[in-house]
C-alpha cells in the first residue's frame, strides 16, 4: 500500500531520496494505529509530526486529534505534502528546519523523524513542556536513552533524558518497513513527562553542560575531570579549580558510575 504509493510519488515528482537528510520513508501503515494508541491521542490534542514526508502518518493523525503540525525540511517533499493534504482543514504544513522554525503550540509529538535529526529532536523536545512524544528511532540511539549505569551506552543523553521524562522502548520496527531500506532496525520510543521530576536541578543549562563534559572524561575521577571544566566555565585559576573540584560530592567516583540524580546533586553544588 504505502510502498507502492511512495515509489509512485518519488517517480512522479522526480525525487531521489536524500541519504544526507535520512530520507527513509515509513511504508507500513499498520504502525500508525500503534503510534496513535501509545500517545493516547484525543480530539483535544495538537500533535507535532516531525519529518512528515508525504503525509501518510499525518493524514492518519488528523483523524485522531484536534490539529496536526506537520513539518518537512525538504522543499520538494513539502510541495507534495501540501498538495496531498489540501482540504484537510486541521493540518498545518510547515516547510523548514524544525529546530529553527517558529511553530504553533503543540502538546504531543508523534513522528518517524529522519535519523540525522533523532538526537537533536529528542533534546529539543526535552526542553518543551509537552505531555508525551511517541517516536520511531534507530535502535542503537534509543538504547542510549535507557542505558544502565556503567554500561558502554550510558552517557550524558541518558542522564539528561532521565531528569525530564520517563523513557519506554516499545515495539521493534524492522528496517524492511522503510523505503529505501536503512542499514539498522528501529524501535518505537515513548517519552512521558514526569508528573514530578525524580530530582531537582537548579540550573538546567549548567547541568546539561556539566554532564556532557564529564562523559568526555568518563573514566577519570570526577575531581580530575571537573578541574579543566571549572577553569573554563568559571574562569578559575588551576589552583582554585582544583580546590573546588576536591570539595564536591562523588569526587572519588567516575562519571560512568554516577546515577543521574548524582549528576543533579553535583550540578546543584557547583551552581551555587
Amino acid at each position: 500500500m504505502s510502498l507502492e504509493e511512495t515509489k509512485l510519488l518519488l517517480r512522479t515528482h522526480r525525487i531521489a531520496p536524500n541519504r544526507l537528510l535520512g530520507q527513509n520513508f515509513m511504508v507500513e501503515p499498520a504502525l500508525y494505529p500503534k503510534l496513535s494508541d501509545y500517545a493516547s491521542l484525543s480530539k483535544t490534542d495538537v500533535v507535532l509530526d516531525a519529518g512528515a514526508g508525504f503525509g501518510f502518518l499525518t493524514r492518519f493523525l488528523s483523524e485522531k486529534c484536534q490539529r496536526v503540525v506537520a513539518v518537512e525540511k525538504d522543499a520538494q517533499v513539502a510541495d507534495v505534502l501540501r498538495e496531498r493534504l489540501r482540504g484537510v482543514d486541521n493540518v498545518t504544513v510547515i516547510e523548514g528546519d524544525l529546530l529553527k522554525t517558529d511553530l504553533p503550540e503543540f502538546n504531543k509529538a508523534v513522528a518517524v523523524p529522519p535519523y540525522y535529526l533523532s538526537s537533536r529532536l529528542v533534546l529539543w523536545l526535552l526542553e518543551r513542556k509537552i505531555d508525551c512524544a511517541v517516536l520511531v528511532l534507530q535502535q542503537e540511539f534509543a538504547e542510549r536513552l535507557v542505558a544502565a549505569v556503567g554500561s558502554e551506552a550510558y552517557g550524558w543523553l541518558t542522564v539528561v533524558a532521565w531528569h525530564r521524562v520517563e523513557v519506554e522502548l516499545l515495539d521493534a520496527v524492522a528496517k524492511e518497513l522503510f523505503y529505501p531500506q536503512p542499514e539498522v532496525d528501529s524501535v518505537i520510543v515513548r517519552l512521558m513527562s514526569w508528573k514530578q521530576a525524580p530530582f531537582e536541578v537548579k540550573d538546567e543549562a549548567f547541568f546539561k553542560q556539566m554532564a556532557r563534559w564529564l562523559f568526555t572524561q568518563r573514566n577519570k575521577k570526577v575531581s580530575n575531570a571537573l578541574e579543566p571544566f571549572l577553569r573554563s566555565t568559571r574562569k578559575l585559576s588551576k589552583q582554585e579549580a582544583a580546590r573546588l573540584a576536591e570539595a564536591v560530592p562523588f569526587r572519588e567516583r567516575r562519571a560512568r558510575d554516577l546515577l543521574p540524580r548524582d549528576f543533579g546533586e553535583l550540578a546543584n553544588v557547583l551552581a551555587e
